[in-house]
């Protein structure tokens, strides 16, 4: 595995071990129902966002009052955030929880940092910081990346590393080709305008990066709100945020943002999680399937975690996992994969379309066509500010949205997503009643006869 993978791929296990969202906001709940409970203190969820708010707004107040005393804004910012040892993450760390579980709006979290008219364009910003000399002389071996950040076209958005976080790389590790470096250099720009406030209700960002096995999208990143404080990518902490150009925004990050892996090799990575699903994507040939990008142009893998197997009763993951059983099992995971198509919790690509959706707030709902022919998964998909609900067939929940692959992306669910039967000339969905190996079988009978192992 090339080691520009590893640091992200790292990051997504410590993501896919999170604590749960759901089980998190019932623990809010029930602190206010048991008088004397060890959770009594816990803040409600307003309270959690009044904090996460006035956190924010002192932030920006004292950034301004930084910013008018010196000549550089990206300076002011770092120092600042290095002498508070950020303000945001050490509030959101007193709160004990994730915080992107409970902030469900961004109507008063407005945009902060400094308010006074910029002067300077991102590029200037960044080749004038004594903070991103490294980042700058990486920019310069590109005349064209210098004219994109430092022309009009569009209002950007950098995500900017600064000098300490090259200083993460290894000294044994292969230094990358200018074609790789430039491709790395991209991912941290986003031809679109996101300061803080927005980055906050965001759960992805398109870059400017494109690359043919995502689709017709760019590549985009993850944004994150957790004991770490706001994060990109999972590991990449923001440490100074709104640094105001004449043709966009910078936040400055602590780590280099890489270009994530395909999909196939995310569930390789991650044993500990999807051991089982991998083990059946071996047998029934589909990793190797997925894995070629040739044959599909983005796409969305529900994965089940090791936990949503367990769920299965054991007579039928010793069926689905036998010799006979195992053309059950590759339609079965068929049932899983969508190709190109590519359902972000927040935006969605689709290949024969000729540009990207942003998924409104409220509820939306979207059939998706899978790899088991003429079946459908039916997501439903609530957005209320940066709180986001996915749920499968009305019953699996997206446990872990959002993980990013160079060939689309990861949804992990809680539970094994069984096809419909048809009763009555109805399809029933299965709803987490007991599951017996026959019921099964007449569910994926229909599919089993064309299925090549």
């Amino acid at each position: 595995m090339k080691l520009t993978y590893i640091l992200p791929l790292a990051a997504l296990s410590t993501a896919f071990v999170l604590p749960d969202e759901r089980v998190i906001s019932q623990i809010a709940i029930e602190s206010h129902k048991s008088a004397g409970s060890a959770f009594d203190k816990l803040p409600s969820k307003d309270q959690v966002v009044d904090r996460f708010e006035h956190s924010f707004e002192k932030l920006g107040d004292t950034y301004d009052k930084a910013i008018k005393s010196s000549k550089h804004a990206f300076d002011a910012a770092v120092d600042y955030a290095a002498e508070t040892g950020n303000d945001i993450s050490r509030k959101v760390q007193q709160t004990g929880f994730d915080a992107s579980s409970w902030v469900q709006s961004a109507a008063n979290l407005g945009s902060q940092g400094h308010h006074d008219k910029p002067n300077q364009t991102v590029y200037e910003l960044i080749a004038t910081s004594k903070y991103t000399t490294k980042l700058a002389a990486a920019i310069n071996e590109y005349p064209d990346l210098v004219t994109l950040l430092d022309g009009t076209l569009a209002n950007y958005t950098v995500f900017a590393p600064v000098d300490s976080a090259f200083e993460k790389i290894p000294d044994d590790a292969p230094k990358p080709s200018k074609e790789t470096l430039k491709k790395i250099l991209l991912y941290h720009v986003s031809p679109e305008f996101y300061p803080a406030g927005k980055v906050l209700v965001t759960h992805t960002v398109p870059t400017a990066l494109t690359v043919d096995t995502v689709g017709i999208g760019p590549q985009r990143l993850s944004t994150n709100i957790g004991l770490k404080g706001l994060t990109v990518n999972f590991y990449s902490r923001i440490i100074a945020i709104d640094i105001f150009g004449t043709n966009g925004v910078i936040h400055g990050i602590d780590s280099l943002l890489v270009p994530p892996p395909n999909a196939a090799d995310i569930i390789t990575f991650l044993p500990g999680q999807f051991s089982t699903l991998e083990l059946g994507l071996t047998k029934t040939g589909l990793l190797e399937s997925i894995n070629d990008t040739s044959s599909h142009y983005g796409g969305t893998l529900f994965a089940p975690s090791n936990f949503a197997f367990q769920k299965l009763p054991a007579k039928v993951t010793a069926f689905l996992f036998s010799s006979y059983g195992q053309k059950y099992l590759k339609a079965l995971l068929q049932y899983h994969v969508v190709a190109n198509q590519t359902l972000y919790s927040d935006a969605y690509y689709a290949a024969e379309s000729v540009d990207e959706k942003d998924i409104p707030k409220g509820i939306f709902h979207i059939d998706l066509p899978t790899l088991l022919k003429d079946k459908s998964l039916n997501v439903d998909v609530a957005r209320y500010g940066r709180l986001i609900e996915i749920k499968v067939n009305a019953f699996a929940r997206v446990d872990i949205q959002d993980g990013i692959a160079a060939d689309g992306v990861i949804q992990v669910v809680s539970d094994v997503l069984i096809p419909p039967k048809r009763i009555d000339r109805m399809e029933q969905h299965w709803q987490g009643q007991e599951l017996t190996v026959e019921d099964l079988k007449e569910r994926l009978e229909p599919f089993v006869e064309n299925v090549e192992l």
